[in-house]
């Protein structure tokens, strides 16, 4: 039996020195889902035979010289509300109609298949990626791998569990509030949220029209930018998708000369884990000790833009859902509907106001970008949340109470890419992780620290105990 690499970085080469193949490596990731699926809820639809087809048309070409580059032969996950022509796309729900991009590739799916990526399934997400974990609906219940008891984040749920759990080595997810960042933090792997407009979002099942992202999650910052660079560009199809394509930067580990804003405020709540600020303080050390100059920065209007994506979000998919409400409300999660009600309650003024909020917080981030290369801080308060905890009093998800000790959304609404990373443990076990945040189309440098990061330390490669080594034959 052969090891398969844990990175896409390392099984691209691998797959160039002859010393594994595109079969062997998805024959590896189909024997994983056949081991934890079932206990990690990844796949909402595989696609074995069809993925093995491609792998093996992907050792032809490259045996015969055609290289269509790193992502080449690569295992990947898809988020189950991006299109794609091999199976139907559900968004987790019963309300979806099942003709919903069928036969069609979202622009994203079409460029992994264009750079010979080998997508092995659909990946489950929370209902219409706004909802909360429901066992009463007919759809797998995604679980960390790190400890089944606990919810792998969402709403990229599966698209996290899988990289974690090594089912594929890299996966596409969305992030409206913090849905890459999430399920990248809890399952302890890495995951970038690039700038709004860097990638086109048509194909989509629609959360927030002004708050949707697509990005990669996967192992390392390095995997992360491979997979930026084929996906970014414009297409026709997304009017908000700008002319801005994206080369992955030769990515090293001297950070001299970068200059690091660390954040700390409204980032260390009373209950947060005991061991944050401890661990936040030790990576923000191997910033220091790689050549960054480090400075504390606060900022700009942080409870008002969470305030506002929460705003938004709820109205833009109040208005999405809105002709299905009267007639199906029962069809929905409960989950979902606390978020669709939460939209209803909204005045229109009040959602411009919230737009207003956004345009000064963006000149406003802008400003502090001029003085800082990028700016660090904690990805949540805590590791996974267990999933007897997510549920208030009433049996409703409360989500206020968790988003308290999330510090995602306010990103997506300034549309500023983010990357996070893995950096350490709780005490129980359960990973950490540090957001890297920068300018619009800034995601250079935040790729730069990320990997040079992860040059010096191992968080990223740590695996769950709930699955072997991925193996080859």
């Amino acid at each position: 039996m052969t090891e398969t690499p844990q990175t896409l970085t390392d099984a691209a080469a691998a797959l160039r020195d002859g010393t594994v193949t595109a079969v062997q490596l998805t024959e590896a990731a189909i024997a994983r889902a056949d081991l934890a699926d079932a206990e990690v809820g990844t796949y909402l639809a595989r696609f074995d035979e069809y993925a093995l087809e491609r792998a093996a048309l992907a050792d032809t070409e490259l045996a015969r010289g055609e290289d269509r580059g790193p992502l080449h032969g690569i295992p990947f996950g898809v988020k189950d509300i991006l299109a794609m022509a091999e199976g139907p796309t559900t968004a987790q729900s019963l309300i979806l109609d099942r003709t919903w991009g069928a036969g069609k590739d979202a622009p994203v799916v079409a460029r992994l298949k264009a750079a010979g990526a080998v997508i092995t399934g659909k990946t489950t997400t929370m209902e219409f990626a706004c909802g909360m974990p429901d066992d009463t609906k007919p759809f797998p219940v995604p679980r960390n791998p790190w400890d089944t008891a606990t919810w792998p984040g969402g709403s990229s749920s599966g698209t996290g569990s899988g990289v974690a759990a090594g089912m594929f080595l890299a996966g596409l997810g969305t992030d409206t509030g913090g849905s890459i960042r999430i399920p990248a933090a809890f399952c302890g792997v890495s995951g970038l949220m690039p700038t709004f407009g860097r990638v086109p979002k048509s194909g989509c099942v629609p959360l927030g029209y002004s708050l949707d992202h697509i990005g990669p999650l996967a192992r390392s910052a390095q995997d992360c930018a491979s997979v930026l660079e084929v996906l970014a560009g414009p297409h026709a199809s997304d009017p908000d998708c700008v002319d801005a394509p994206f080369t992955a930067p030769e990515l090293g580990g001297d950070l001299t000369g970068l200059r690091v804003g660390v954040v700390r405020e409204h980032h260390f709540p009373a209950d947060g884990d005991p061991s944050l600020a401890s661990t936040f303080d030790a990576a923000v050390a191997v910033l220091t000790g790689l050549g960054a100059e480090v400075v504390e920065v606060s900022l700009p209007l942080w409870p008002e833009m969470i305030t506002a994506d929460m705003i938004t979000m709820g109205c833009e998919a109040l208005a999405y859902h809105r002709g299905d409400l009267s007639g199906r409300w029962t069809d929905y999660f409960v989950g979902t509907r606390a978020m669709l009600a939460t939209g209803a309650t909204v005045s229109g003024a009040d959602y411009v106001q919230a737009q207003r909020v956004r345009r000064v917080a963006q000149d406003a981030i802008a400003k502090l970008f001029r003085t800082v290369d990028v700016a660090v801080m904690p990805t949540a308060a805590a590791g996974a949340p267990a999933f007897d905890s997510l549920a208030g009093p009433d049996g409703v998800p409360d989500v206020g109470a968790l988003f308290s000790t999330i510090f995602t959304p306010y990103w997506d609404s300034l549309g500023n890419p983010v990357l996070a990373v893995p950096m350490g443990f709780t005490a129980a076990g359960l990973p950490l992780s540090m957001q890297v945040a920068g300018p619009a189309f800034g995601e250079a440098a935040l790729l730069r620290t990320g990997a040079a990061f992860q040059l010096v330390t191992d968080w990223h490669l740590r695996e769950p105990a709930l699955v072997s080594a991925p193996v080859a034959a």
